[in-house]
């Protein structure tokens, strides 16, 4: 997420000036990293390289990812949650425009584990030494980040969005299949990356300064340069000015992902304006956090007395936070599309139901159409025409 220049403040982050306060306020950034697949099938393919090699300019930004068989797309700063996901629509019929199938889920539903080549990038190369077979199956996020007008206000929008983890992983799990079986979960991701270290839900911190200190001290031990090397589910971004929330699967509908982004976008800006809220202990957020991967829009979620209460409770106090925010930030209709999501089930949902009546072909098929399309429902019997050529 490019962001203009900073003033020099040096902080124990590794070194670097943070960029707080350098681009307006509650700005968005969006990425989102999709499996590369045939194109008709839907089969996972290694082709990272090939897709850059002939990927023309682009609005935004297209990487290889750590596994060759995926892309990250990256938007330009954006004000609103439909500016950038018309963005990463652009981004998406880019790729497709090379020749490449696209699919959005947190995991590839057939792949087989230790199929996905590693990226041939120093980075990507030392965190497969770190993590060995931890890394065997890809995985695909969608990461928010919001712009923060300075290091407070970011620690506390970080701890008041702690709270919301659960709620956000339930409405997004977009990943029952794995390995070509279905899990049991509707978020096979998110059991994924719990072998992965540095990848839960970090404490709440007291300010900016408690955050640079556990930031060094976490690096020392890990042996990584900083903390762009923690793969939390929320933290603090000094380096892009935001704050980036990492807990969401990647989505096969645009549609999807921009109410995903306006409910969080919302509640960022209602976390970084309002006061200091109940804050979960460590170990009720992660069960809440695993009950949000498990069960997904039919969880029952705890409070921070333990209590279980159905998703559409929380959903509705969620909504009543962020409501009063979607104005100003131009996002009403994305926000209201939520419960449309839940309603039918969210992704995970959608894909038991295309699994049910063809079978694992018939889902790959249906949401390689979904993703180039960007639509919850593609046209009967073919994959949707779409632009051909690399540029937007």
């Amino acid at each position: 997420m490019p962001i203009t220049p900073p003033s020099p403040r040096t902080g124990a982050t590794g070194g670097s000036s943070d960029r707080f306060g350098t681009s307006k306020p509650f700005t968005l950034g969006v990425e989102e990293e999709l499996f590369l697949v045939d194109a008709v099938t839907g089969e996972q393919a290694n082709a990272s390289a090939a897709v850059i090699e002939r990927l023309g300019p682009v609005a935004g930004t297209v990487e290889r990812e750590l596994h060759a068989c995926q892309v990250e797309l990256i938007t330009d700063v954006c004000r609103t949650a439909g500016e950038a996901v018309a963005a990463l629509g652009g981004l998406r019929r880019a790729v497709v425009g090379t020749g490449a199938g696209i699919l959005g889920s947190g995991t590839h539903p057939r792949a087989p584990e230790g199929v996905a080549e590693i990226t041939d990038k120093e980075r990507y190369e030392t965190i497969r030494e770190l993590l060995g077979d931890a890394v065997a199956t890809p995985v695909g996020g969608l990461h928010v980040h919001v712009g923060m007008p300075d290091a407070e206000t970011a620690i506390r929008a970080f701890n008041g969005l702690r709270r919301h983890l659960p709620l956000l992983q339930a409405l997004a799990a977009n990943s029952p299949f794995r390995h070509g079986r279905d899990t049991g979960l509707v978020s096979a991701r998110e059991v994924t990356m719990r072998g992965w270290p540095r990848a839960g839900a970090p404490r709440a911190m007291r300010d900016f300064e408690d955050f640079c200190r556990t930031s060094a001290l976490l690096a020392r031990a890990a042996d990584v340069p900083d903390y762009t090397w923690f793969w939390w589910k929320l933290r603090p971004h000094p380096r892009l000015g935001t704050v980036e929330i990492r807990a969401l699967d990647a989505q096969t509908s645009l549609e999807d992902l921009a109410a995903l982004v306006a409910l969080v976008h919302c509640l960022t800006r209602e976390a970084a304006t309002a006061a200091p809220a109940a804050d979960p202990p460590g170990e009720l957020l992660d069960e809440a956090v695993f009950r949000a991967a498990r069960y997904g829009v039919a969880a029952e979620l705890p409070d921070v007395d333990g209590r279980l209460r159905p998703l559409a409770t929380v959903l509705d106090e969620a909504l009543a936070l962020a409501r009063p925010h979607a104005r100003e930030l131009g996002c009403m209709d994305e926000l209201d599309a939520i419960r449309r999501l839940v309603e039918e089930g969210g992704g995970a949902g959608r894909q038991r139901a295309a699994h049910a009546i063809g079978g694992m072909g018939t889902l790959l098929r249906e949401m390689t159409a979904i993703t180039a399309a960007g639509t919850a429902r593609p046209a009967t019997g073919a994959a949707p025409a779409l632009e051909r050529g690399p540029a937007i």
